[in-house]
């Protein structure tokens, strides 16, 4: 295991309930090791970033070959958890503070992205999912995952402990890069492929207007 990644494990997330409720602190080792008859992690929050440049262009990430779960795998621009014991805090949940604290956080870890260059109030929360899905024998994830869009041109210098590679990929070019990646054997993600089937390009068809799309505080279970 890479020295850098085992050392995340000890990193203290969110464990929550179905609704989304927090119910104490787990280690990121605890909130992905599969149960003894691969039954899936504890739940814990967790929050999905999606980029966009101004050319409505979506920054897509392949996860580091170092990554504990999934990875290789393509995915959107940063995924990853608010921790519970961060300053500033990232449990605070008064207009989503905590998760856009964590999402610029994370966004300046994986991607080089200064945080200076992106104000929580750019961060556009659009809804919840609940997902669960193993990665291999031993690691999975069960996660609460808020998603969030930013739209923002942005400096990039990604981390390869985190990224192996990036593009920016535009919605009517999709296609085309989703057949390379089969052509390829590149999986996404689980929580990409969920987000992608079910809600991802009609938010995509008004990256314009985001401002018109109100938060949907239902929590979906895909």
């Amino acid at each position: 295991m890479d020295p850098t990644q085992a050392f995340l494990l000890k990193e203290k997330c969110i464990a929550v309930d179905t609704n989304d409720k927090a119910i104490g602190e787990i280690s990121k080792e605890e909130a992905h090791l599969l149960g003894p008859n691969g039954q899936l992690p504890p739940l814990h929050r967790a929050f999905s970033v999606f980029v966009f440049n101004t050319k409505n262009e979506l920054l897509m990430q392949q996860r580091s070959e170092h990554k504990i779960t999934f990875p290789g795998y393509y995915t959107n621009s940063c995924c990853s958890h608010p921790l519970h014991n961060c300053s500033p805090d990232e449990t605070d949940e008064a207009c989503h503070v905590g998760i856009r604290r964590a999402a610029r956080r994370r966004l300046q870890i994986e991607l080089g992205i200064d945080p200076d260059s992106i104000e929580l109030s750019d961060f556009k929360i659009l809804t919840r999912i609940i997902y669960g899905a193993p990665s291999d024998g031993k690691w999975g994830e069960h996660e609460v995952d808020y998603i969030l869009f930013l739209r923002k041109d942005v400096a990039m210098k990604p981390n390869p402990n985190e990224v192996s590679r990036v593009a920016y990929v535009s919605l009517p070019g999709f296609r085309e890069f989703q057949d390379y990646l089969e052509k390829n054997n590149i999986p996404f993600t689980p929580w990409f492929r969920l987000i992608l089937n079910s809600h991802l390009k009609g938010w995509w068809k008004q990256i314009d207007n985001l401002e018109r799309i109100e938060y949907d505080p239902v929590i979906h279970r895909l």
